[in-house]
């Protein structure tokens, strides 16, 4: 079936870590919103083989040529043409209390139970969705599975350097680093009295960098910072969930991006 693609605009919300793809080599997933507040998710991304002018941030608004995609059947998947993609402006300003992401994040629906949002999948097909209001019990932190890539991981990334660039310009992709652990929030919704705790994986490319950055600069000790982050000083905040689905287990949901604006000031009484 032939895609039909129309020119969008879109505010990037996350981009989650990279993976090997057979079919489209290294990707990873985006998600973003329309200026109408609908969430989007593209996929597949090829982030960093992407030109560097095109090479986007979160928060940033973009344009490119996206179809809804055929052979994944989640509403909210579209597929992107990678060479259209154009940066239009510079990442929203996190200035004045987030006030101006604020004014973007407050367009979307947002739930305030894992329950709710997985009961809007079942009934209305939701599979990427905002999640706030949450309490975080615990940061689970345990080695994968396979620490290293496979051999089948490493020949889809042995393809990517050969077939990346067809201008013989001679330029090189650094190898694509596996993330030796897994990130885990245990969670439980504020204001839902007796809820029952959820766990999900954390994939967002943010918590990715952040290891490898701290295992370079505290290679005996990169957990303790990187708990003191995502631990403590995150769920201080007014901390959001972006949450996705997993296009082959459709009733699993990931962490896509972890969003933290900080807490609202309290009105002063006079």
């Amino acid at each position: 079936m032939a895609l039909h693609f129309q020119r969008t605009r879109l505010l990037v919300l996350c981009k989650t870590y990279p993976s090997p793809s057979a079919g489209y080599v290294e990707t990873s997933c985006v998600a973003a919103m329309t200026e109408e507040g609908r969430l989007i998710r593209l996929y597949p991304v090829p982030f960093r083989l992407l030109e560097e002018t095109a090479q986007f941030r979160k928060w940033q608004w973009i344009e490119a040529d996206i179809a809804k995609a055929t052979d994944d059947h989640r509403p909210e998947s579209y597929r992107l043409r990678a060479d259209t993609l154009r940066c239009t402006d510079e990442p929203i300003s996190p200035r004045n209390d987030w006030s101006d992401r604020r004014f973007w994040l407050e367009r979307l629906p947002i739930y305030r139970s894992f329950k709710d949002l997985d009961q809007a999948r079942v009934e209305k097909k939701v599979t990427l969705g905002m999640l706030s209001g949450q309490h975080v019990e615990s940061l689970q932190i345990a080695p994968t599975r396979n620490p290293e890539w496979t051999a089948d991981e490493l020949a889809k990334l042995s393809q990517a350097q050969r077939d990346l660039f067809s201008d013989n310009e001679g330029r090189a992709l650094r190898e694509l680093r596996k993330l030796p652990f897994d990130f885990h929030y245990r969670y439980r919704p504020i204001d839902v009295p007796n809820a029952i705790a959820s766990t999900h994986k954390i994939v967002d490319w943010e918590a990715g960098a952040l290891f490898w950055n701290l295992q370079r600069s505290h290679p005996e000790n990169w957990e303790s910072p990187f708990r003191q982050k995502f631990e403590q000083e995150l769920p201080t905040r007014d901390l959001m969930f972006l949450m996705g689905t997993i296009h082959r287990f459709p009733d699993q949901w990931l962490i896509v991006s972890v969003i933290y604006p900080p807490k609202q000031r309290a009105l002063r009484l006079l």
